[in-house]
């Protein structure tokens, strides 16, 4: 039997830093005149119409967006800020936490003003934690809400996926915690795919430039072997380029020089890891390349704009603070 390793992947890599988990399992049902409004903090909602049919307002930078309607099979996923989902777009909304409160995440709506035996509206949704630092790296990229039609080939299995989750999550079996979290992994991918396929990224960025043969292969290089040296000639060569041809290329696809790059990824994975718990400053900066510790906090400064004893004691007082707040919100 022939064991190979599986090639680097950028868009992996970025999710296992956002460290992502599962926070709470949903399912609503709605019948008649009503409206009710998510605030999520900090979170991204999964959500899977099962039945009926409605209408979602989200938050845009500018105000509340345009309406959209939403009928059985359509899937969304709010990447940051609130929305609304309601029987009629204009109808004043109920905060979700009034709707959802002692319901252990199974609720209903039903104004009673409805036709008499008019459609009931169901829906099954999953609220996701990613680390807040890191996140911005994926979700600063992408717009509010991502909506997959009940038609297109992702909508199918993270329709399907959500009700796995479902069951993991109320089924309290053994493992089911670990099972949830890999599960809104894969939502989250196919969402991505769905959307990366029908709308690709933009602009100068990693995200688009991972898309890009030649600089994606030499974007892959780097996040396997982040601690090697290394050198322009080396990545044109993977990018099958002259010097002058991949570093041009590299700068307009991702935004930055290719070595600018390799150190930024650098610094993010040591900030992460310096949030994440006490390992020493000197380890970190060996297992990333560094010769000397003095090398190491020289550069983690120049990018981080602080040093990385300070970096790791501000980190944890804000996790202290942001717990709290959590626990008053």
């Amino acid at each position: 039997m022939i064991v190979q390793n599986a090639p680097a992947d950028v868009l992996s890599d970025v999710l296992r830093l956002m460290q992502a988990r599962t926070l709470c399992s949903a399912r609503f049902a709605a019948r008649g005149n009503w409206s009710i409004r998510f605030r999520p903090p900090h979170t991204i909602k999964f959500n899977v119409v099962t039945a009926g049919a409605c209408w979602i307002r989200a938050d845009g930078p500018d105000g509340m967006d345009a309406p959209q309607r939403l009928g059985a099979g359509d899937c969304f996923v709010v990447v940051r800020g609130g929305f609304v989902l309601a029987s009629a777009p204009d109808l004043p909304p109920v905060p979700a936490d009034e709707v959802f409160r002692g319901s252990d995440g199974v609720a209903q709506m039903d104004s009673g003003s409805g036709a008499p035996g008019g459609d009931e509206v169901r829906f099954l949704g999953g609220s996701v934690w990613f680390d807040r630092l890191d996140g911005g790296l994926l979700f600063d990229l992408l717009p509010h809400l991502l909506m997959i039609r009940g038609g297109a080939p992702g909508a199918a299995p993270v329709g399907w996926l959500l009700e796995q989750l479902d069951q993991e999550w109320r089924g309290g079996t053994a493992g089911s915690q670990l099972a949830c979290n890999d599960l809104l992994r894969l939502m989250f991918i196919h969402t991505l795919r769905t959307h990366l396929s029908e709308q690709p990224p933009r602009g100068a960025n990693w995200l688009a430039a991972s898309l890009d043969p030649s600089i994606g292969r030499v974007l892959g290089a780097i996040h396997a072997e982040p601690c090697r040296n290394w050198t322009l000639a080396e990545l044109a060569g993977i990018a099958g380029r002259s010097r002058s041809s991949f570093a041009a290329a590299f700068r307009e696809r991702v935004g930055m020089p290719p070595i600018d790059y390799l150190l930024r990824w650098r610094m993010r994975l040591a900030a992460t890891r310096l949030r994440q718990g006490q390992e020493p400053v000197s380890a970190i900066a060996a297992s990333l390349g560094y010769l000397s510790d003095s090398a190491f906090s020289a550069t983690f400064r120049r990018i981080m704009g602080i040093s990385p004893a300070r970096y790791r004691t501000d980190t944890e007082r804000d996790a202290v603070l942001d717990h709290g707040s959590a626990i008053t919100r």
